[in-house]
């Protein structure tokens, strides 16, 4: 690990001065942001304190002021153009009036979050040898005390001054010329910055790894695939293990009752030719619970073994607390998984509760008492459901304790004819092992056929649909049809509103216990982060990406 010390004065520009900030800052916006402050997020509604708004990433905001009577009134309240073109899929932090927001790629902007002026600005040029499959994408920062955390496409870990923008310190965590990145916003828990790398594409053995906070030492590192003499070793063959994949490339949860984090594992490699893998591939497509202090396994819970599909598990992991209809409580993950099944977990030990098809799946006949999939591969030349983008991806799911239901941005009617052929690793480049091709023939005009960045392989999409999922039974209450897939993210408010988008460019409001549209905006781009929501001089506003743009609204005032 190579880690320096950087100077005050240098790798980054002010737009404005700090002394700026703190003379707009509200009375007692100077707090610091503690690990208690964390742990009783949904205590401060007006602030969005992390990735998911709380640990338990339900994106559910306890503020109503914007109501299904009155959300005709909402308008436009300011606009952050990024000076880039690359995808902007990040979701902001909100401090006590701050906004802090990553410009794609791995720029860090402090706002005024009540008109949206530029406080400064910290620059970072990534290194040219950074090389993700899928984009340059960053998703956001974390905060502890007054210094955020910032992860990079090229495999730096980075903590930079919440009050002047100056960078403090830089870890690197992985080498990009092996294909490793960091597209995830990082998550802090106690006195440490967990984050996991991406590269699944490109034949690395995937991690998770913690840092401290204060210095940028290493705490420690979980492997998502056990080396020779750990448990699980034996679900790979040879020394597939060493070329796996099993990135973890979302911002995960964390429980702070059990004091435990959990973490969604992506695909095995090579992604399409499982014959050069055998075995279940631990902890490919899985949920791992990890000690925070250690790093150490409590559990884990695979969703597809030994993939062929590409399936990553990386979804935002939802934890949900019920009744048990004894007096006692149910601690509950629910998870809306790319391969088309809609899972709940006992988070406590992995234990497999219930699951059920959210979309056409053709893939399995269904789950086994234990959760494990009864596989049924489509022969040679036929369509596989869901395709490679899955039923569901990296966009936020939501959960109301309102309605008691779970929503997810799903695509229907979607997939892939997947081709298996014999990959060779070679450092750095992507390890493949086929390509899922356009069951429609190569430039069939398709609606919504969608060119992946990639090989050039191209997959069929049906249309999108936002959908409402009641956990106890598994079955869809009500669902939103859109003409094209989406890839927004989910926030539902204790007003019985959820705000999503469209890959259109529709920003909708629905009524979160019918799916009746409320309203509806074009915003002329697509939109590709979750929505949050924030308050501030007793303004509530709702923030989310489109295009190159964050837009924000509020009600007239």
């Amino acid at each position: 690990m190579n880690r320096t010390r950087m100077s005050t004065m240098n790798s980054f520009r002010r737009t404005l001065v700090p002394l700026l900030l703190a003379a707009a800052l509200a009375p007692g916006a100077a707090a610091q942001v503690t690990f208690e402050r964390l742990l009783n997020a949904d205590a401060e509604p007006h602030n969005w304190l992390t990735y998911s708004g709380t640990y338990s990433s339900n994106r559910y905001t306890t503020l109503d002021q914007i109501t299904a009577e009155n959300v005709d009134q909402l308008e436009l309240a300011w606009i952050f153009q990024a000076n880039s073109l690359e995808p902007f899929q990040a979701t902001p932090l909100v401090v006590d009036g701050i906004m802090y927001l990553t410009e794609p790629v791995n720029n860090v902007v402090a706002l005024d979050a009540r008109r949206g002026s530029v406080f400064w600005k910290y620059e970072y040029t990534p290194s040219p040898l950074a090389r993700p499959c899928c984009g340059a994408v960053n998703r956001g920062v974390a905060i502890l005390g007054d210094t955020l955390f910032l992860a990079t496409i090229d495999g730096n870990l980075i903590a930079v001054d919440a009050i002047g923008g100056a960078p403090i310190w830089q870890t690197t965590v992985a080498d990009p010329a092996q294909g490793y990145a960091l597209t995830l916003a990082p998550l802090v828990i106690k006195d440490k910055v967990i984050v996991g790398v991406a590269g699944g594409e490109f034949g690395i053995r995937g991690y998770i790894d913690a840092y401290d906070a204060a210095t940028g030492e290493q705490a420690w590192r979980f492997y998502t695939i056990p080396g020779p003499g750990e448990p699980g070793h034996e679900t790979w063959e040879n020394d597939a293990w060493r070329t796996g994949g099993a990135s973890a490339w979302l911002t995960g949860s964390y429980d702070p009752d059990l004091d435990l984090t959990y973490w969604g594992i992506g695909n095995p490699g090579p992604d399409w030719n499982p014959a050069q893998r055998p075995g279940d591939n631990l902890y490919s497509d899985s949920v791992v619970a990890l000690d925070p202090d250690t790093g150490e396994l409590a559990w884990y819970f695979q969703f597809t073994p030994n993939d062929p599909y590409d399936y990553d598990s990386v979804q935002i992991p939802v934890l949900v607390d019920a009744p048990d209809g004894a007096g006692g409580t149910l601690r509950l993950m629910l998870w809306a998984n790319r391969n088309g099944f809609f899972y709940v977990l006992d988070r406590e030990n992995g234990r497999f509760l219930n699951g059920t098809e959210f979309v056409p799946v053709n893939w399995a006949s269904g789950l086994d008492d234990s959760g494990r999939p009864v596989q049924t591969p489509q022969p040679p030349g036929a369509t596989t459901f869901p395709g490679v983008q899955g039923g569901t991806n990296w966009y936020s799911p939501s959960y109301s304790p309102e309605t008691g239901l779970f929503y997810v941005s799903a695509w229907e009617a979607y997939g892939s004819v997947f081709e298996a052929e014999e990959a060779e690793y070679q450092p750095g480049r992507v390890f493949l092992g086929g390509r899922p091709a356009n069951p429609f023939g190569a430039g069939a005009n398709v609606p919504g056929l969608r060119r992946g960045h990639i090989n050039n392989w191209t997959d069929a999409a049906g249309g999108g649909a936002v959908i409402a999922i009641d956990p106890r039974t598994g079955e869809q209450q009500w669902r939103v049809a859109m003409t094209d897939v989406t890839s927004s993210g989910i926030l539902t408010s204790a007003s019985n509103l959820l705000f999503t988008g469209n890959r259109e460019g529709d920003f909708h409001i629905l009524d979160a216990e019918t799916g009746d549209v409320l309203w509806r905006k074009p915003l002329g781009g697509m939109i590709a982060n979750g929505p949050m929501s924030y308050m501030v001089d007793g303004r509530q506003y709702v923030a989310l990406a489109a295009g190159h743009s964050l837009f924000v609204f509020a009600l007239k005032e």
